[in-house]
């Protein structure tokens, strides 16, 4: 009995060795959990479901063959591949989920989130999020020819990438009161989410009450689980296997 969580693997076709690791990972490790939880980011970029992309097609039959061992699997967007829609979701059996999310968790009331909301501190940031959320804006993105796309995501993704640069690492990472206010807004106590890339444990006191903030890792040097059971949660690594191998796989 084990409910599994997982994000910010940033799949591409660059790193064979990652795709390889979380094909394997769910070929063999999530084979019989209660669910599977992927809290965002599970590739680098996304410009729609219509990309032919066959990294694409190999990990929507990975984990769609894991959902037909009867393996629930849900999906939360992240900040690279937020318009990811319901017809890759279909192709990989996957439900999608809203950000954030509250679930039932073996008895305990948890929150979801991917992660980037929490982190109230980079304005530029939330501001460009609020953007891409407007639903006119990516109606119309997504009926540009996928080249055009193609070509704003190379370009968005080197302006992130020098703005990262000069950012301090406490812009970059949750702000306490946000996570407070999430955890109260939901009555919860426990909270999971990716984004920050810095997996950790967090036990704190919420309102003279325990509470905990469990940070997933991501998937650059070593895949990162975290597997819960009644009363338990476990953060672990998984060893990406060498580049040979997975270019030969």
């Amino acid at each position: 009995m084990s409910t599994l969580f997982i994000s910010d693997i940033h799949l591409c076709a660059q790193r064979p060795d990652m795709t390889a690791a979380l094909v394997h990972f769910l070929e063999h490790d999530a084979v019989g959990a209660d669910a599977l939880y992927v809290l965002g980011d599970l590739f680098e970029f996304w410009i729609g479901d219509d990309d032919p992309n066959p990294l694409h097609q190999t990990i929507a039959d990975a984990f769609l063959a894991l959902s037909q061992q009867n393996v629930p699997i849900y999906f939360i967007h992240g900040n690279r591949d937020f318009l990811l829609g319901q017809q890759y979701a279909k192709r990989a059996g996957m439900t999608l989920l809203g950000d954030p999310c509250i679930i039932e968790l073996y008895g305990e009331r948890v929150v979801l989130s991917h992660g980037d909301l929490l982190c109230t501190l980079d304005e530029g940031y939330q501001k460009f999020r609020r953007i891409t959320q407007l639903k006119w804006l990516r109606w119309l993105f997504l009926r540009l020819p996928l080249p055009r796309r193609q070509a704003i995501a190379h370009k968005m993704r080197g302006q992130s990438q020098m703005e990262n640069a000069y950012k301090s690492q406490s812009i970059m990472d949750v702000t306490p009161a946000a996570v407070d206010a999430m955890l109260r807004s939901h009555d919860c106590r426990m909270m999971i989410h990716g984004h920050t890339h810095r997996p950790a444990i967090h036990d704190f006191t919420l309102d003279g009450q325990p509470a905990r903030r469990i940070v997933l890792g991501d998937w650059f040097e070593q895949g990162s689980v975290l597997i819960c059971r009644p009363g338990e949660q476990r953060l672990e690594q998984r060893p990406l296997p060498q580049a040979d191998m997975a270019s030969q796989g």
